[in-house]
């Protein structure tokens, strides 16, 4: 079916059922669009995937974003309803999460405190755990691919956008280099063969980034950005958070940050990671 142009009052496209109101975001490869289902009355998102401009390796990533979104049903992972083709254009509809992202959410609240930080990691580490039980690694975990919905009060984080994700089973390891070189593990930058660890990564670059405002490292370049990293020996923690920080908070951060964490020992921190004495499960 071809995409018709209605006025309602002013100019909006149709896509079959979908009438789409406002673009939400995207790029290049995609764009998201505020859409209504006239059938059902209900408002949803829709993401339009340019499929001309995919590659064999995008093509891939596709495919496995479909797969595994049409068969997961979890509170912190953006839910699939369907997806469809028109036009060279594969559509997906998705949940529509009102809060925005996180990174507005950071840019909004400068860094963020210390109990809510907690809560966010908890519901992200839950959906992590879902990832890599189906041994998908997200690849390009960043705060712009974390959406939020419900009140202010009560804000639950989504894992979106699974555009860079791929099946990698265990002792299998990919190799292609991409992602948010801000959030990027440094076995990618160094062109390394990597794991699902790589997701761990970015989840410590998010931490800190919630609890400062601002990522651990920077460079003008990926091999400057690697060399900081590489010649870090104490995170840039803002001396006017760091004293408020509960020591395990600043310890799990760095283990996540470290070059070559132990495994067993990351996730028996990160099992630890509570508050005054009450235990959650980050992994």
């Amino acid at each position: 079916m071809e995409l018709e142009t209605t006025r309602e009052p002013f100019e909006s496209v149709r896509v079959r059922d979908f009438v789409l109101k406002s673009k939400l975001g995207g790029g290049s490869l995609a764009t998201i669009w505020r859409a209504d289902n006239i059938v059902i009355g209900e408002e949803l998102a829709l993401k339009q995937i340019y499929l001309s401009k995919l590659n064999k390796h995008l093509r891939s990533c596709l495919e496995c974003e479909l797969n595994f979104l049409s068969s997961v049903n979890h509170p912190h992972i953006i839910r699939l309803y369907d997806a469809f083709e028109v036009e060279s254009c594969m559509f997906l509809v998705l949940e529509l999460c009102s809060g925005g992202n996180l990174a507005s959410f950071i840019r909004c609240h400068g860094h963020i405190q210390e109990l809510t930080a907690r809560r966010f990691m908890q519901q992200l580490g839950a959906g992590l755990k879902i990832l890599h039980s189906h041994h998908i690694i997200h690849r390009d975990l960043k705060p712009e691919n974390i959406l939020l919905s419900g009140s202010e009060d009560d804000l639950v984080l989504k894992i979106a956008d699974f555009g860079l994700s791929r099946t990698v089973h265990r002792g299998s390891y990919a190799d292609t280099v991409c992602g948010s070189p801000l959030y990027m593990a440094p076995e990618i930058l160094q062109f390394q063969r990597y794991d699902e660890k790589v997701d761990m990564w970015s989840t410590g670059a998010i931490l800190f980034e919630l609890l400062n405002g601002y990522p651990p490292f920077h460079g003008r370049s990926n091999v400057q950005l690697l060399r900081n990293i590489k010649s870090c020996t104490c995170l840039p923690f803002s001396q006017l958070i760091l004293p408020g920080l509960h020591p395990d908070c600043v310890d799990i951060c760095t283990r996540l940050l470290a070059l070559n964490p132990g495994d067993a020992d990351v996730l028996l921190k990160m099992n630890k990671f509570g508050i005054a004495g009450t235990e959650i499960s980050v992994l």
